[in-house]
């Protein structure tokens, strides 16, 4: 079992970055692909990104390629997701989210969830 905590949410104007934190709990943290999920009210979980266990193949939403990069430290326990060129449609709550299996852009394929960091871009 693996806990996920994110940190580094808040506002920014749109044009602006920031770098959303994933801290893992237990030892086995390199086993477990990490996802990044966002969610507005009313609406679904949707994905942004997501990285297999040892970093080598990664998989991002049509909407953020090329503006947020996943990358992870396996000896930090830590999964990252740097966000660039911020537009006020990226405002939602952004979820980390971990699985022992594939790289998925599915949600229903991740089994531990962090609670949610808010980040909010200002136009």
């Amino acid at each position: 079992q693996v806990q996920l905590v994110e940190i580094g949410g808040g506002l920014v104007q749109a044009g602006g970055s920031l770098r959303l934190s994933c801290a893992a709990s237990g030892r086995t943290f390199s086993t477990y692909t990490l996802g990044w999920f966002r969610q507005t009210p009313g609406k679904e979980r949707e994905f942004v990104a997501a990285i297999i266990k040892n970093g080598g193949t990664t998989s991002y939403a049509d909407s953020v390629k090329g503006r947020f990069t996943i990358s992870r430290d396996n000896a930090k326990n830590t999964v990252y997701l740097q966000m660039n060129s911020l537009k006020p449609e990226d405002t939602a709550v952004y979820y980390c989210a971990a699985n022992r299996g594939i790289v998925a852009a599915t949600a229903a394929y991740y089994d531990y969830w962090g609670q949610g960091t808010q980040v909010t871009v200002s136009s």
